[in-house]
């Protein structure tokens, strides 16, 4: 008999969630670990193993597993690695052979590798509302910013299997310093630290643990200006991106999703005007701005343990 269930990793800068999913695609059973005290990747992959196999062992479902699809900043599909990746602690290592390190803590077995904007697309295209949609992009927004574009019904990876990088973009030249080096960055600008130092600059305060993006978007709902003014201004520089990546790929929808996508209307609301300001007029009116349908914590594991059946 098959082994009817799969692992899905979300890999994320703060955290990584682990779910077992069966063929229907729902997530059984989730645990999540912290993924930024561990200094270097092996150290990392230890606790994760650990992780997954208690997730196993309490949901009783030993020699059950068929395999594992992790979702993580820079995975690349074609070589299983995670390529210095700015948002993880241990990007220092360079290229981390992460599938192959993972599948040996795990005694074996089969691991399928992407970004975490793809596996969301993924997970997206086969369980939720880009179901059937041939042409879309998924735009994550959290830590950074990620993307996943579809074209004719396939995920695209490009040459290097490290396509679909928007997030680094340059959105200005000579604007902030990003993480990956480069300056202007469209991450540097609409990611959740992105959002927190425009609302710092607006008004005039230093950036402190205490001022996230989810505290701007209720101030923002209590109808506090500045928080007004910094969604208005995140929503025209994303609805730019948005407008710039349709010249590329045509599609037919972008979805967005992660945690400051949840702010609703302060954002959408300038962001499709921007969207509508800037777009070539041959694509105007041919592409939906819409969010994505699945649970926030559970779209980026679903698309990764359905990465392992394109493997």
């Amino acid at each position: 008999m098959d082994k009817p269930y799969v692992l899905g990793i979300d890999i994320g800068g703060q955290t990584a969630k682990c779910g077992i999913v069966n063929a229907r695609g729902e997530v059984l059973a989730q645990s999540i670990m912290v993924s930024n005290k561990h200094d270097d990747a092996q150290s990392f992959i230890t606790a994760l193993a650990a992780t997954l196999q208690k997730l196993i062992s309490d949901s009783d479902l030993t020699d059950q597993i068929r395999g594992i699809g992790v979702g993580a900043p820079n995975g690349n599909y074609y070589t299983g690695e995670i390529k210095e990746a700015p948002n993880l602690s241990w990007a220092h290592e360079g290229n981390v052979p992460f599938s192959s390190m993972l599948s040996e803590a795990m005694g074996g077995m089969p691991v399928a590798l992407t970004n975490d904007a793809n596996a969301a697309a993924v997970g997206e295209m086969t369980y939720g509302a880009a179901k059937g949609l041939k042409n879309f992009i998924m735009i994550t927004l959290g830590t950074g910013v990620g993307s996943g574009i579809v074209i004719d019904g396939r995920l695209v990876h490009g040459s290097t299997g490290a396509a679909g990088e928007l997030g680094h973009a340059i959105l200005y030249q000579h604007g902030r310093k990003c993480s990956c080096g480069r300056e202007g960055c469209l991450e540097t600008y609409t990611s959740a630290r992105g959002i927190v130092q425009t609302y710092c600059e607006l008004k005039g305060c230093p950036v402190t643990p205490d001022i996230t993006s989810k505290m701007i978007g209720e101030l923002a709902h209590q109808g506090d200006p500045i928080a007004l003014k910094t969604w208005e201004t995140v929503g025209d520089q994303l609805g730019l991106a948005m407008a710039n990546a349709v010249t590329f790929s045509a599609p037919e929808a972008i979805f967005l999703m992660g945690g400051p996508a949840q702010v609703g209307e302060p954002l959408l609301r300038p962001l499709r005007a921007a969207f509508d300001k800037y777009i070539l007029n041959i694509f105007s009116g041919t592409c939906q701005i819409r969010m994505s349908e699945l649970r926030a914590n559970e779209v980026a594991i679903l698309g990764a343990a359905a990465l392992l059946k394109m493997k």
